[in-house]
């Protein structure tokens, strides 16, 4: 019991450092434990923390047991657009122009540089540039603009060239 009320302060004391900084998500792994602790959007209006803890082991196999599940797939779901995706390195809102009143960063269609600056994702009132990994040309912009995206969701398609 005590060993409980030990890891439950640890994790409030986590979630109040969290609370004081920049950081949007703080990831603890110790002895078999995976603690995951991440600040809700601005639309939640609150500094609250949800808290995850699950066992290290069962995360695992439940990973590996969802891989092994086929999915089915959708006759309705339209092909991915051709192209490498620029993704996502955070989760945060897309905007497709520095501002409101701007142009786009780029357009479908449009011939793009490694390094170029495709969109920008806000996170915690940061405003995140992300850069096109390669030169090409762009064939799909996948989410509207203001929408949330999340770590990993493709963003934009670029056809190497």
């Amino acid at each position: 019991m005590e060993e409980q009320q030990l890891l439950v302060s640890r994790i409030k004391a986590l979630a109040e450092a969290l609370e004081e900084s920049e950081v949007g998500e703080l990831e603890l792994v110790e002895n078999g434990m995976r603690i995951l602790i991440r600040r809700r959007s601005e639309a939640g209006a609150e500094a609250a923390v949800p808290v995850e803890s699950v066992p290290l082991r069962s995360a695992h196999a439940a990973h590996r047991a969802s891989a092994r599940r086929p999915r089915p797939k959708s006759a309705d779901a339209p092909a991915p657009a051709p192209g490498m995706a620029v993704v996502a390195p955070l989760t945060g809102v897309f905007y497709s122009s520095p501002s409101p009143s701007s142009a786009s960063f780029v357009e479908v269609g449009d011939v793009i540089q490694a390094g170029q600056v495709v969109c920008i994702l806000e996170a915690m009132k940061v405003f995140n540039e992300i850069q096109a990994e390669v030169s090409g040309t762009v064939t799909a912009i996948l989410p509207k603009n203001g929408q949330l995206v999340q770590k990993g969701e493709a963003l934009i398609r670029v056809k190497p060239v």
